[in-house]
């Protein structure tokens, strides 16, 4: 038999105590239905160290952890490992001889458990960080397309296909992340991509009106070419498909650097106005943010500041909406939004709050959406969104390499919104995660037992 994930006491009682708030409590009643039995997971990543990827998603795995304030089971239990590399603090062999779940050399054996066999219920993706390379696009080359395909050819092999969550975009090519949607479309594989920021508090709690007609929009981030220019798009993208008409696609992307960017706004291509706003939202915020940063970001944010402008990019959807995305200073925790609407004066804007740790809190919320996605065997939000945005961020690459603009006729990608603000967090878990209280700098999960220092 496959290794199963360890049981406590401690453990059963903590998952009875979140099942019954969360059939009690609104946040949690997307799980009163319960499944036959708890999904079986396996889960794909690059890398396990501390505060990857791997590792603030899967440590909401295996223990309650907080989400709009209450404490929720994860519902489904990872009984698998694969690893793509073991770096120097490597902690893929210790959590796994920790839970109990075989870490497999190859995706085939994780997602057979060792036998011949699909053996689990969905598969959790994580093709992010690690060392791999850029090409001349200085695209990252994360194998999210090789992960995929090895574990949907185990599918196709069983004749099943399980749920799949491939961490933020599809893939750093178009062509690969098309083929991943629609493989996933062709075989009624319920998909699930993106990244954790759209789901952070908004302060203020910023809901545009149903069908609203957007002018322009704006997103602000901290951080580099790429990896934090698909956040940006995302937020944006979390934001605008909500508007009149819904999302019909985009048909042209342009990505300014320094002076060419400045200029652009000299020349009303862009709204220094609505970034201004877009700013303003986290100075009256007042985040109780953490100080922690990786010595390389603590590096970035000495070097460029707190407010220099590094570069934009200009989004033309083919219903004539404007959107923007800046890359403004250094700080990897900045995350705002800011809009104009049709018949309004003043712009409306908010701040991301991603919690007194950071992005690590982020994952808390983005966990509960994996899991709605694995216990349900439904898409809480729409899997176009991350398609689109990865067009974007692709073709943006593409302009930063010819200086040039991209014109996206492929990029015609049509959906309809749907209500997901259940799946966001809403501040209350920061009244039991504090600026005060430490955070685990081991692999420890469960939100029960953390304490205030003070």
């Amino acid at each position: 038999m496959p290794n199963q994930p360890r049981y406590t006491r401690r453990r059963s009682l903590q998952i009875a105590a979140a099942t019954a708030a969360s059939l009690a409590c609104s946040p949690s009643a997307i799980f009163a239905q319960k499944p036959p039995r708890r999904p079986r997971v396996a889960a794909l990543f690059t890398e396990l160290r501390f505060r990857s990827h791997a590792f603030n998603i899967l440590e909401n795995f295996f223990e309650p952890y907080y989400f709009r304030g209450e404490l929720v089971d994860p519902g489904c239990d990872v009984v698998s490992f694969y690893a793509d590399q073991f770096p120097k603090d490597d902690l893929a062999r210790d959590v796994s001889k920790q839970w109990n779940i075989s870490l497999y050399p190859k995706i085939d054996a994780a997602m057979c458990c060792g036998g011949r066999d699909l053996a689990v219920d969905a598969v959790l993706l994580i093709g992010e960080q690690g060392d791999y390379p850029y090409n001349e696009l200085r695209q990252h080359l994360y194998p999210r397309k090789q992960f995929f395909d090895q574990a949907v050819a185990v599918m196709q092999r069983a004749g099943r296909y399980v749920p799949l969550f491939n961490d933020k975009h599809l893939s750093y090519r178009w062509d690969w992340a098309k083929e991943m949607y629609d493989t996933a479309r062709k075989n009624g594989m319920p998909l699930l991509a993106g990244s954790s920021v759209p789901l952070a508090e908004r302060q203020p709690m910023l809901e545009l009106p149903a069908g609203a007609e957007i002018e322009t929009a704006l997103t602000v981030h901290g951080g580099g070419l790429e990896a934090y220019d698909f956040h940006g798009l995302e937020v944006l993208q979390s934001q605008v498909e909500a508007r009149r008409g819904g999302e019909t696609g985009v048909s042209r992307v342009e990505l300014l650097v320094g002076e060419a960017a400045e200029k652009a706004a000299n020349e009303g291509r862009w709204s220094r106005a609505l970034l201004d706003a877009a700013l303003a939202a986290e100075t009256k915020a007042k985040f109780a943010r953490e100080t922690w940063n990786s010595a390389a970001a603590q590096k970035e944010l000495d070097r460029v500041g707190p407010n220099k402008l590094k570069h934009v990019l200009l989004v033309t959807y083919r219903d004539g909406l404007q959107g923007v995305v800046a890359a403004v200073g250094g700080s990897l925790n900045r995350w705002n939004f800011a809009c104009k609407l049709k018949g309004e004066t003043e712009p409306r804007a908010t701040a991301y709050f991603n919690g007194p740790w950071g992005n690590r809190c982020l994952f808390k919320a983005l966990s509960h959406a994996i899991q709605h996605l694995f216990i349900h065997g439904k898409e809480p939000y729409p899997a176009e969104r991350t398609l689109l945005t990865t067009g974007m961020v692709d073709a943006a690459m593409h302009s930063h390499h010819t200086k040039k603009p991209i014109d996206t006729p492929h990029l015609d990608v049509k959906y309809q919104p749907v209500d997901w603000q259940a799946m966001r967090e809403n501040g209350a878990s920061w009244r039991h995660i504090t600026a005060d209280v430490p955070q685990p700098k081991e692999f420890i999960p469960g939100d029960a037992r953390l304490k205030s220092a003070r």
